[in-house]
């Protein structure tokens, strides 16, 4: 995939690669630290003793990080090598320190380990869904009177399966399916990636058994439980896509957002690329620009960076006419007093983050035996339903649900208005840079009642669109049998003009039926709950190529995967909403080894990309 997608870490971060050679020269420079720079670090902290895990981004950076603990008069407890941490006993004002150091993933409080089994109890837990919308300040609009009943949101994702909390009817609707796996009928729409399923959950989710909703910890509620979710799938199995896919999903909601009683008044956005193109210029800005001025809050990740090299935040949210969300970090406890920006939260003194919001140790529906669920289950399951992640991802969609409230409370409200509420309401963390934290930690309590701001109107440079497609991939691409798609390319090889492309989206035409950029690449009409039927109907890519390969003459109209039934093996009889696993099925860990007509994936499909 193109680095689009990357909100989140699903408590087993993915290596920052920005980090990994500083984490060596770390244990290098790092190993032996003269005596006084011990003593002179030590000498800066006088906190009392807590118990921390240090994470590091490999095993040399580890062996670093146990010096940094060293040098700040704390102590090494054990080695978990399993994790590239330490578990550490150092001062509490030491904390921030370490979370800086070079190779550092992360510093977090060693807590007390509750074996859930098959129950799980989400009072206890700060990141349940329970706790969460009594943090933010949901439940006050529920109490209220307020659930985002008549608000659609659109979730750009890796598609939504149907779990329960997702599964009264019409509560998610399939716009079309423009990933790479729309092809094969029974995958089609689903989430076997489970980053999507995950975003609905926060945004929309209610367990069908909930009757009440304030108060509520038996059931799974998330934070606007009445909207509904829009699911625009563009992510394969491995999160994989394209900035052009991405685009045309979002031309796709601006052009259908009152389609089929629709109404979506939010699009949700929980990736994004490490582009160092001006969101002036760029494509993927500009049409999610096109959205806001088209009455749709746009809410996007910050990233997952940190202090990023470059300085910046992850594009689309460079654009500051979005909403760009940071990850607050609650320290596992349900006060704001002692509240932080997330290490891991990209920040930028330029273009800062908005607000901030819940995006650590975040509990929302699992997807069983989607790519995710099987990767770590060993560390993110909570009892049988839930899964918990990690993430700019979760704080996006924490704030999407917010949005959502406002608008069922004031429908009226200009994109703009509900920025400037979320935005002019938030609580400023203590001793947190703006450059990480932007307005502060998301506060609805404090918007429920604040006035409507009459004169809220951003009046930014807007961006022309011009830019390329390449440089809004930045460094990663979709690659395959080692071609990258690059250049001035769609995923069908077809040649991308930017200025074109602007025109027509300025226009509300980018999209003609199924036609997108001169290609058809989806049905034209509605099918029940679903946008219809398969997509790229009739396209073959023989003919098309990346950079002069073709993809070896296959067709994509009809076909499934070389005729293979996935060696056999079903999701464990698991149905989504009628729709059965066990005639797509995978060989019991990943799409590795398979093979479309004999063309290899080399066991890593779409190499070199992942949703972080």
């Amino acid at each position: 995939m193109n680095s689009v997608l990357y909100g989140m870490t699903w408590e087993d971060p993915k290596p920052k690669r920005r980090l990994r050679a500083l984490g060596l020269m770390a244990a290098l420079v790092v190993a032996l630290p003269a005596l006084e720079t011990v003593v002179h670090a030590a000498a800066r902290f006088t906190g009392s003793a807590i118990s921390v895990i240090v994470r590091a981004d490999s095993p040399g950076a580890a062996h670093a990080a146990a010096n940094d603990v060293v040098a700040t008069g704390g102590k090494v407890v054990r080695q978990l090598g399993i994790i590239d941490a330490v578990q550490a006993s150092v001062p509490a004002d030491a904390v921030d320190w370490l979370s800086t150091r070079a190779g550092v993933v992360s510093v977090t409080r060693n807590a007390p380990l509750h074996m859930y089994g098959t129950t799980y109890e989400p009072t206890t837990d700060v990141g349940s869904a329970y706790n969460t919308t009594r943090m933010t300040g949901a439940q006050a609009f529920w109490n209220a009177g307020i659930t985002g009943r008549g608000v659609d949101v659109a979730l750009i994702d890796s598609g939504v399966v149907g779990v329960n909390g997702l599964s009264t009817p019409g509560k998610v609707i399939n716009g079309p399916d423009l990933s790479l796996e729309s092809q094969v009928p029974a995958l089609q729409y689903l989430d076997t990636f489970g980053h999507g399923t995950h975003m609905a959950g926060i945004i929309a989710g209610r367990d069908d058994a909930a009757t009440t909703l304030a108060g509520n910890s038996t059931d799974f509620v998330g934070m606007a439980p009445d909207s509904r979710i829009v699911s625009i799938k563009v992510a394969d199995s491995r999160g994989n896509t394209d900035v052009s896919q991405v685009i045309a999903a979002i031309d796709w909601v601006v052009q259908h957002k009152n389609d089929n009683g629709m109404n979506i008044r939010v699009l949700n956005l929980s990736f994004g690329t490490d582009s160092a193109q001006s969101y002036l210029l760029d494509p993927l800005a500009f049409a999610s620009e096109v959205a806001w001025r088209n009455g749709i809050v746009v809410v996007v990740a910050a990233g997952n960076q940190g202090a990023t090299a470059s300085g910046q935040l992850a594009n689309p949210a460079t654009d500051p006419y979005l909403i760009a969300v940071g990850a607050a970090d609650t320290r596992g406890t349900l006060t704001k007093e002692d509240d932080s920006v997330a290490t891991f939260s990209q920040r930028s003194r330029a273009r800062k983050p908005d607000l901030v919001a819940p995006g650590v140790h975040v509990v929302s529906l699992r997807d069983p035996n989607s790519f995710i669920d099987q990767t770590y289950s060993s560390t993110g399951l909570v009892g049988t339903r839930f899964f918990r992640g990690s993430g700019t991802s979760q704080a996006t969609a924490v704030v999407s649900g917010a949005a959502a409230l406002l608008l069922s409370q004031r429908p009226s409200l200009t994109p703009d208005q509900v920025k400037a509420l979320l935005n002019n309401s938030a609580t400023e963390l203590d001793d947190q840079p703006a450059s990480a934290q932007g307005h502060g930690e998301l506060n609805l309590r404090g918007a429920l009642g604040a006035p409507t701001p009459l004169l809220a109107v951003q009046l930014y440079a807007p961006s022309t669109g011009l830019g390329t497609l390449e440089a809004s991939r930045g460094s990663i691409h979709l690659v395959m049998n080692g071609v990258a798609l690059s250049g001035e390319r769609d995923i069908f090889g077809s040649p991308f003009s930017s200025a074109a492309m602007a025109t027509l989206e300025a226009a509300g035409q980018s999209w003609s039926g199924g036609t997108w950029n001169g290609q058809s690449w989806s049905g034209q009409s509605w099918s029940g709950q679903s946008w219809s039927g398969q997509t790229w109907s009739g396209q073959t890519w023989s003919g098309q190529t990346w950079s002069g390969q073709t993809w070896s003459g296959q067709t994509w109209s009809g076909q499934s995967w070389s005729g293979q039934t996935w060696s056999g093996q079903s999701w464990s009889g698991q149905t989504w909403s009628g729709q059965s696993w066990s005639s797509a099925v995978w060989d019991g860990q990943s799409w590795s080894g398979q093979s479309w007509s004999g063309q290899s994936w080399s066991g890593q499909s779409w190499s070199g990309s992942d949703w972080a």
